[in-house]
């Protein structure tokens, strides 16, 4: 009469402990300041590029947008300070945060000089115009 091991079926036990590990680590690494990153949604038509960022509580005054050497930066900047006050108006609980969030990306043949951006309701929108083949300009390069 020996001892037969048989395969427990718990879903539980089902989970790879490698992805729990991961997962946690991402979670934890969610919690500390400036570790976010800006969602966005990019599209390329035929004569522009528009980009759609998420910067959710975020005032206008806090966004800076750059576009240099065919590199579009978007950066965003927030601080938030909870107070919460007894009716003696003494400080009972009291928290902040900051972020600072930024992302790049590169685009060709953009007219940088007409690139137009709103803001509303948590949401960067950037249209990028396209410049047009006639308007691209190349550069000779002398060999000395």
């Amino acid at each position: 009469m020996g001892f037969e091991m048989r395969p427990f079926n718990n879903s539980f036990f089902d989970i790879n402990p490698n992805d729990f590990f991961k997962d946690f680590g991402r979670q934890l690494a969610g919690q500390f300041p400036g570790n976010q990153s800006i969602k966005t949604d990019i599209t390329e038509l035929d004569d522009k590029y528009v980009v759609e960022a998420e910067l959710p509580g975020m005032s206008k005054e806090n966004i800076s947008l750059n576009f240099e050497d065919n590199v579009l930066t978007i950066e965003g900047k927030q601080e938030v300070d909870n107070k919460e006050e007894d009716e003696n108006g003494r400080v009972i609980h009291r928290e902040r945060s900051f972020s600072n969030v930024s992302r790049q990306f590169s685009f060709d043949d953009v007219d940088q000089d007409n690139i137009s951006a709103s803001y509303e309701n948590g949401m960067l929108n950037i249209t990028l115009p396209k410049i047009e083949a006639d308007k691209r300009t190349n550069h000779n390069i002398q060999i000395d």
